[in-house]
């Protein structure tokens, strides 16, 4: 493929890419998965001492843009890796044509896989489907496959194979959305659950120190100053974003 049709792609995807010449001399993504594509030919070739060269190349360009893709990773047409700075691409990973990826993103492996040589040779990343998108701080895990046309939400940890058509959030992944159509979410929200209970256990043990100072005769709020008599607005706003956030989760 061409690097005009790369430039082109990126221009199309991206409403920031003014013109051809911005894209070649400012887009970090671009650089990296130009480069990754002599590297990964490199690394494919089998002549002896390409794979070190094409592993020092990869750091290189890593040092420079910030985007680290193992070039051992396949990499379809038209990939596009947006501003890009945190960006790991596992060895074995498999991207399909027109996946956008955007930062601090990692296509990494599972803590199974991490075995050291025992696991040298098996396939321990994902695979991304074509149009594939894949929000900032996501992390796709093992060798698990994501869908055509899917998108993980941003800071999601995936950790099994999702579907095509498919919108993933949270953590860790769920299918909320498939074909178009809301998919019902019957796995429980552990850290809205969490935050519940210990809302809950907060304000019982108030009610309890209440009842204590109530019965030794003691003002249940202090007087010794007037912010300690009335509760302060940093907490009334803090016991109202927790609220916001029990009833975002529904809970």
């Amino acid at each position: 493929m061409s690097i005009r049709e790369e430039i082109e792609s990126i221009q199309q995807k991206d409403p920031a890419a003014r013109n051809w010449l911005e894209v070649l001399l400012c887009y970090s993504g671009f650089h990296a998965v130009a480069v990754h594509r002599m590297n990964h030919a490199l690394w494919k070739s089998g002549i002896p001492g390409t794979k070190l060269l094409a592993r020092l190349s990869s750091q290189i360009v890593r040092s420079f843009t910030g985007i680290e893709i193992h070039p051992g990773a396949q990499l379809g047409k038209r990939v596009f890796i947006d501003h890009g700075m945190g960006v790991v691409i596992g060895e074995t990973a498999d991207v399909g044509d027109d996946v956008v990826i955007y930062q601090n993103v990692t296509l990494g492996a599972r803590a199974a896989a991490r075995g050291g040589a025992a696991s040298r040779g098996t396939k321990r990343h994902p695979t991304l489907g074509k149009g594939v998108v894949v929000g900032s701080g996501a992390q796709v895990l093992g060798p698990l496959e994501i869908g055509d046309n899917s998108q993980v939400a941003s800071a999601s940890i995936v950790l099994k194979d999702v579907p095509a058509n498919s919108v993933v959030v949270g953590v860790p992944g769920r299918i909320v959305s498939r074909d178009g159509q809301r998919v019902p979410d019957d796995m429980p929200d552990i850290e809205a659950e969490a935050i519940k209970t210990l809302k809950d256990h907060i304000i019982a043990l108030e009610a309890q120190v209440k009842q204590i100072l109530q019965d030794s005769g003691k003002s249940p709020l202090p007087a010794t100053t007037s912010q300690a008599q009335t509760p302060s607005e940093e907490s009334i706003s803090s016991m109202e974003a927790v609220d916001v956030f029990l009833h975002g989760a529904g809970i």
